[in-house]
């Protein structure tokens, strides 16, 4: 095999796992900053639950949006 060939690849696995971690620490923020509105108990109220998760999947259909129009250009 080549070894730059080898070496490519491995920046890019570590490129996208760059990007995933800094979109999850990016989407934990802003997501929290949103929902979380009080001193968090032990638990998660029904509403703080239902902002979370409705919050975290605006934001990857967002993510998958943006980067499917960049893939078109």
């Amino acid at each position: 095999m080549d070894n730059s060939a080898d070496m490519q690849r491995f920046l890019q696995q570590e490129q996208q796992k760059a990007l995933v971690g800094e979109m999850v620490g990016k989407l934990t923020s802003v997501c929290w900053d949103k929902c979380i509105t009080s001193t968090p108990g032990s638990k998660f109220s029904s509403g703080e639950t239902t902002c979370l998760t409705n919050c975290a999947q605006r934001y990857l259909d967002m993510s998958v949006l943006i980067a499917k129009r960049f893939e078109m250009q």
